[in-house]
């Protein structure tokens, strides 16, 4: 369950005493305008919310403390936000909706969030809204994991192939016995086959880029 936000507020300034979001960033309670009912909803439910009201390096300070970011920023920066976020830490993220943050006349919302938040929400609903954006969050993140370890093993069956194709020119061979030879060489070398396959590759670019200069200077 999300607990602790860092909240970062484009319109704090726009908003009036009766309809703002505004919450509590560890200051006097006197130093921020009347709480909302949101906001008095959300102290109920035990939050605790790291408003991040200056520049860049105070939102890389408090996202530390944070299980995730509400985000109260124009629609148009919102994009711009989420990849900030994201390079700092992978934490849930969540749009702030209302009429300042998502005007009527907007029709896309592109960028990648986990859940929305508005002021008519009553506990219950933010309580699985939060829920349902954790989740959301985790398969996200499990999807960019398989994502990076299916990439990771195109990029090293690129260089076996590459490493056979080598082997099988050079030592005229099949491509199964290259295969077997790579497989050996990397258990004698105790090396994943990868590594022995893109030595392999190098060396032979090496060579054959020196072959190649020795031929121009003759």
């Amino acid at each position: 369950m999300l607990q602790s936000f860092l909240l970062i507020d484009e319109f704090a300034s726009n908003r009036s005493r009766t309809s703002s979001f505004y919450l509590e960033a560890e200051h006097p309670a006197d130093h921020y305008p009347e709480e909302s009912p949101v906001e008095a909803k959300l102290r109920e439910m035990g939050m605790r919310v790291y408003r991040a009201a200056g520049p860049s390096i105070q939102v890389q300070t408090l996202i530390g403390y944070a299980d995730a970011a509400l985000l109260s920023v124009p629609l148009e920066q919102l994009g711009d936000w989420c990849a900030k976020i994201a390079s700092l830490r992978p934490i849930p993220i969540l749009f702030w909706c209302d009429k300042l943050t998502f005007p009527q006349h907007s029709c896309k919302l592109e960028a990648e969030i986990d859940g929305m938040l508005s002021p008519g929400m009553s506990p219950a609903e933010i309580h699985c809204a939060l829920m349902l954006s954790f989740q959301r969050f985790m398969e996200r993140r499990e999807w960019r994991q398989e994502r990076e370890q299916l990439l990771s093993k195109l990029e090293e069956r690129k260089w076996v192939d590459q490493a056979k194709r080598i082997l099988c020119e050079v030592k005229r061979i099949s491509e199964a016995e290259a295969y077997e030879f790579l497989r050996k060489q990397a258990m004698n070398e105790r090396k994943r086959m990868v590594d022995v396959a893109t030595s392999i590759v190098k060396v032979y670019s090496l060579l054959k880029d020196q072959k190649h200069r020795g031929g121009r200077n003759r």
